[in-house]
């Protein structure tokens, strides 16, 4: 059974996830990295074919990761399908939150297609995915002031006592 990782963009999902993985000794699975390998930047892909078929990409690259055993990382919106959202239901879900201040130093570059106004397009959006979020996570953790080797330490302590 995988352990999943879900957030919102900048909340460390995959920087903890790589660290927890190490620690697990599992492989790491990140399937935003997964669809970049297959398919090209994600940028690339909103622009030339949309939203929706980068949402149909995506659900294929979670369906695949969550047959693994291993620590997987979901791009932010992944949790908005209902198909994902079933298969998640057997899974150790982690959300990790963070504070739009944190999350503002965090995003920068302009690799984030559904960020064309920054923050504020950051805030409107975890405003409309935290109910989900919150409603598959067996726990939550905060990313906005801690270090992430501790929070990945108390993630493995988490995945430890659960098994």
């Amino acid at each position: 059974m995988p352990l999943v990782f879900i957030g919102p963009m900048a909340a460390g999902k995959t920087k903890i996830g790589r660290r927890v993985a190490k620690a697990l000794d599992v492989p790491f699975i990140d399937t935003d990295h997964r669809i970049v390998d297959q398919h090209g930047p994600i940028k690339d892909i909103f622009e030339q074919h949309g939203e929706e078929h980068f949402r149909a990409l995506e659900r294929q690259a979670v369906a695949h990761a969550l047959t693994e055993q291993a620590v997987v990382s979901l791009g932010g919106g992944a949790v908005l399908d209902t198909e994902t959202q079933a298969d998640l239901a057997g899974c150790s879900v982690v959300y990790l939150s963070v504070s739009a201040r944190a999350a503002g130093a965090r995003i920068t570059g302009g690799k984030r297609p559904l960020l064309r106004n920054g923050i504020a397009d950051w805030k409107r959006i975890y405003a409309e995915r935290r109910p989900v979020y919150e409603a598959l996570a067996g726990i939550r953790f905060d990313t906005s002031h801690r270090p992430l080797d501790a929070i990945a330490d108390d993630v493995v302590k988490w995945t430890k006592k659960r098994s």
